[in-house]
């Protein structure tokens, strides 16, 4: 077996850096025409509100286009429904149980906190 190695060095001599140019002063604008807003809990609900909407609008759209009816079947029961409205329901399915295991962990690792707390302070 052979051993794979370099037989030329490939390393390139660093190169001198370029000198660097100050660049001209500007004139600082005085005051800004109105103050910026800080930013609240409304106005993060507001961002929430409007982008919710804009999801639904999307959503609406999708099922208007999806309108054809589909065979499903799921354990037991078969049926028939339009498309949208089966992806619909997988999707809310799928999140009801994402949000589930979520809360799940979020319960059993704040237990955790709370019992480390407990055997710090006593």
């Amino acid at each position: 077996m052979s051993v794979p190695h370099r037989t030329r060095n490939t390393r390139k001599a660093p190169a001198t850096p370029a000198p660097v140019t100050p660049m001209p002063a500007v004139d600082e604008p005085s005051k800004p025409l109105a103050p910026k807003a800080p930013r609240t809990r409304i106005s993060a609900a507001w961002f929430g509100v409007c982008a919710a909407v804009v999801g639904l609008v999307v959503l609406i759209i999708f099922m208007l286009q999806n309108t054809s009816s589909v065979k499903v079947h799921f354990l037991w029961m078969e049926g028939s429904l339009p498309l949208a409205l089966a992806l619909f329901i997988a999707g809310v399915a799928t999140t009801i149980v994402a949000t589930t295991i979520g809360a799940a962990r979020m319960t059993q690792l704040r237990r955790v906190v709370r019992r480390r707390r407990t055997e710090v302070s006593s």
